[in-house]
């Protein structure tokens, strides 16, 4: 006779309320294990879809939240090498492939490029950078079946990849072959290799300063430039936010090439300025500094509200139109107008090596007529007697000199002022045939080879008949 089960306790009868389930407890990352994210998601977002470096990094950053200061200066660290020297990275790793990868593989590759940018010139130890890749590759879901590729791969990048590396010419495997092409047409074979190593290494950090840049640059440890420009080695600044001056409005980042065209206004103390596509507001800052009465104008409300934030850390009073250009009326003309011409930027790749991968052959021509339609809106806002410096930061004759020979060819009211060599402390190799300012990223050497190097840009000055 079958037993009948035992009676159920009568507490099991009343059903009561669940109890909440813990959520289970997530793995604990690896050490190092977010920075190295941050880099191959924003590596990720320039090689995979066109973002720019800024924006990419932001927000790769925003999503990983919280990140020490030192991680999130590895992670941009890793970030500027791999852009700066993704040929030789990809030709050494390639050139251990058996065959070629497939093209749909999640992250794959931006975490083979990081790690070896981490191995063969960051000096990670092999240890951390291999295992903390393959880590990342077993995280994403299309590349987690090649973790075991990422091992074999890197292993053997760790242990002879260095040699590898050496035997590549770095200018032919890193500057598009199309932009090195035009840069000899433009400069001469010799010169173009030479802007090509220019802009392949790390620019150092330039300081625009309102007042005794001889004691800033001595506070720093760094040097006073003949421009006015305190220069100081990038390794030894720490965090921008963090150092002496910045809070007090003191001074602000700014190339010492970028902070010529203002220079060519002379003095603008008492005087109406348009500054005009003005974000992020260097120039402004500078013009404000010198005493000049300035408008600042641009279309980007994103930009405006960081310029803003700028010229109140800096304690610089100035007006902010949100406008463009192309389409504002001052309902007046100014003593002085100075237009920073949007352009391909292909003389700051030193800063924003991401330029290399975004940039392509057939996209000037848009930016050029864009730049002719400015030219011609700012002209209509210069007062008779007044100056207008237009200023790219560009290597392209087509977006400088080509752009004045046309303005000045349908515009007889304006005339060319030219540079004068010593003035606003400009070298006379800075200066064009035409009289006009031209600084390649190969100028300006110095005796440590860190300090050395400007923007590449073009500003020409030019004067309304009176």
């Amino acid at each position: 006779m079958p037993m009948k089960p035992p009676p159920k306790h009568p507490a099991a009868k009343r059903k009561g309320p669940e109890r909440p389930r813990r959520p289970e407890a997530q793995p604990k990352k690896p050490a190092g294990f977010g920075a190295r994210e941050v880099a191959v998601a924003c590596l990720t977002s320039i090689l995979h879809r066109g973002r720019p470096l800024d924006d990419a990094f932001d927000a790769a950053a925003s999503k990983a939240g919280a990140l020490e200061s030192r991680d999130r200066a590895f992670a941009r660290l890793v970030v500027m090498t791999v852009l700066r020297r993704k040929g030789e990275l990809a030709a050494t790793v390639s050139s251990f492939l058996e065959k070629p990868l497939p093209d749909d593989t999640g992250r794959l590759w931006p975490i083979l490029l990081s790690a070896s940018a981490q191995l063969l010139i960051l000096e990670t130890p092999p240890h951390a950078a291999i295992s903390l890749a393959v880590d990342q590759c077993r995280a994403d879901p299309k590349a987690r079946r090649f973790d075991r590729l990422v091992n074999a791969v890197l292993r053997r990048v760790a242990a002879t990849g260095k040699e590898r590396l050496g035997g590549i010419d770095p200018i032919a495997a890193n500057i598009p072959p199309w932009l090195l092409a035009r840069w000899s047409e433009a400069y001469g074979e010799a010169q173009a290799r030479e802007i090509a190593e220019a802009s392949l290494t790390e620019a150092p950090l330039d300081l625009s300063v309102k007042s005794d840049a001889e004691a800033w640059a001595s506070r720093f440890g760094g040097l006073l430039l003949p421009t006015g420009t305190v220069r100081i080695r990038r390794a030894s600044a720490g965090r921008i936010e963090e150092m002496p001056g910045y809070a007090d409005g003191a001074w602000w980042v700014q190339d010492a090439a970028a902070a010529l065209p203002v220079r060519l206004l002379g003095a603008v103390a008492g005087r109406d300025v348009a500054d005009l596509c003005a974000a992020p507001g260097g120039k402004t800052a500078e013009l404000a500094a010198a005493g000049a009465n300035v408008t600042a104008v641009d279309q980007s409300p994103a930009r405006l509200a960081r310029l803003r934030e700028n010229l109140a850390r800096l304690k610089l009073d100035v007006a902010v139109v949100e406008a463009d250009v192309l389409a504002w009326d001052p309902g007046r003309t100014f003593d002085a107008v100075l237009l920073d011409a949007p352009c391909s930027a292909t003389g700051t790749i030193r800063r924003h090596p991401d330029i290399l991968h975004l940039r392509r052959k057939d996209d000037t021509g848009e930016r050029v007529a864009l730049q002719q339609r400015l030219i011609d809106s700012a002209a209509r806002c210069v007062a008779p007697g007044g100056r207008l410096v237009y200023a790219t930061c560009s290597l392209e004759p087509e977006e400088g000199q080509a752009q004045i020979a046309r303005f000045l060819a349908s515009n007889p009211d304006f005339a060319r002022v030219p540079v004068v060599a010593g003035e606003a402390g400009i070298d006379g190799a800075w200066i064009s045939a035409e009289g006009d300012l031209r600084t390649l990223p190969c100028h300006l050497k110095q005796p440590d080879a860190e300090l050395s190097g400007l923007d590449g840009f073009y500003a020409a000055r030019l004067e309304r008949r009176g």
